[in-house]
């Protein structure tokens, strides 16, 4: 797993400053005028007009960032060379075409090509299968490598048959420090040891998560219903036939801003800004999505409603927190997981303990080597004897 660790890690590390080190390369999106945003189904109706495109969603992640659309070509006509649109989301007038992540297509693409290195090795549907199996084994290992630290021996009783708690951490302790001085070889073990016994929580969290990002509509979906409800947009079913009418942007618009100010009278909370609207065709349902006065992220959010396309019907409200408990887990794990949360320590957090992650990876593979050397040697010694 440690040229697939090393790689995500080290770039997961610049993505705890992705807006950061993007308007460096990129700062033609985040010039944007000073006003109230246009609403998401408002600025999808107007790219239309002006390309003769579909779009297919909006999304406006952050206030002073220009705004993401997909799109496609219309049915029987030649699919666009790009794949995405930016709009300034206040005066809703073009600012660019782009293969997001394409690195060939210049320079402005260079932190969007480190995300998809870090989500999908930039493979495509194959690099992340990859990685959400690497995700896999690596929680396994968070278990199985905390296990391995605990004394090896069995424990002592006292006569009565209780566990000599005082003497069992004196045994576990040296696990958890570094000899500095030691070694090359012991200094290597303590790094790896004691390093993932300091960072074991966050290295579940971020090992969990990652599956939850790679396999969150098998694996992730499957375990979390083990423990807790959980709902995802996957839920609802897929059509059998096309919908002989669609609401159009505006219209969707309009049904949205309706349905979710419903949805917060009715649950208690407040909504804070619209960031996107999507038209998932397969289901024939636009997604809407709002910061609410429930999220707990820094920027963006993630409380969602699904409608019908054709008749405006409320299908599924998905709230990030005090709705259903798998959704109120994911969505701190999606926080902590893309350093979304409590502010610039937390991201300088993140980014360090990417950096962490590779010591410890390339520590593992080391203390791996001497012991498959020092166990050939042995067996050698045993042959010629």
């Amino acid at each position: 797993m440690t040229i697939f660790l090393v790689i995500v890690d080290l770039s997961g590390s610049l993505l705890a400053f992705y807006s950061e080190l993007d308007s460096l390369f990129n700062p033609s999106v985040y010039a944007i005028s000073a006003g109230k945003p246009l609403e998401p189904g408002e600025l999808a109706a107007r790219a239309e007009a002006a390309t003769g495109l579909l779009v297919t969603s909006v999304a406006t992640y952050k206030p002073g960032v220009a705004a993401w659309l997909r799109v496609e070509a219309p049915q029987g006509q030649p699919e666009p060379k790009f794949e995405y649109l930016r709009f300034d989301p206040v005066s809703g007038v073009e600012i660019s075409r782009e293969n997001w992540g394409a690195i060939s297509d210049g320079i402005q693409n260079l932190m969007p090509f480190i995300y998809t290195l870090h989500y999908e090795l930039a493979l495509g549907t194959f690099g992340l299968w990859v990685l959400g199996i690497v995700a896999l084994v690596w929680t396994f290992d968070c278990f199985v490598g905390f296990y391995l630290t605990l004394p090896a021996k069995r424990l002592r009783k006292h006569v009565t048959g209780h566990v000599n708690q005082k003497y069992w951490w004196k045994r576990w302790q040296p696990a958890w420090l570094i000899r500095w001085d030691a070694s090359a070889y012991k200094l290597n073990f303590d790094l790896h040891r004691a390093g993932g016994l300091w960072l074991w929580a966050m290295l579940l969290v971020f090992a969990w998560s990652s599956v939850y990002m790679n396999l969150s509509d098998t694996v992730y979906t499957w375990a979390t219903r083990l423990v807790a409800p959980y709902h995802t947009t996957a839920d609802l079913p897929e059509r059998a036939m096309p919908l002989t009418q669609i609401l159009t942007w505006r219209e969707a618009q309009s049904v949205a801003t309706k349905l979710m100010q419903d949805s917060a009278n009715t649950h208690g909370f407040k909504v804070v800004t619209p960031l996107g609207l999507t038209y998932h065709v397969e289901r024939g349902v636009y997604e809407y999505r709002v910061r609410s006065s429930l999220d707990i992220l820094d920027a963006g959010g993630m409380t969602r409603l699904i409608f019908d396309a054709e008749s405006g019907a409320q299908r599924l409200l998905l709230l990030p927190q005090g709705q259903y408990a798998g959704n109120t887990i994911t969505s701190w794990l999606v926080a902590l997981h893309e350093g979304n949360i409590f502010g610039m320590p937390y991201r300088v957090f993140v980014c360090v303990l990417g950096l962490a992650i590779v010591m410890l990876s390339v520590t593992g593979v080391y203390i791996w080597l001497k012991k498959r050397s020092a166990k050939r040697v042995k067996q050698k010694f045993i042959n010629l004897s």
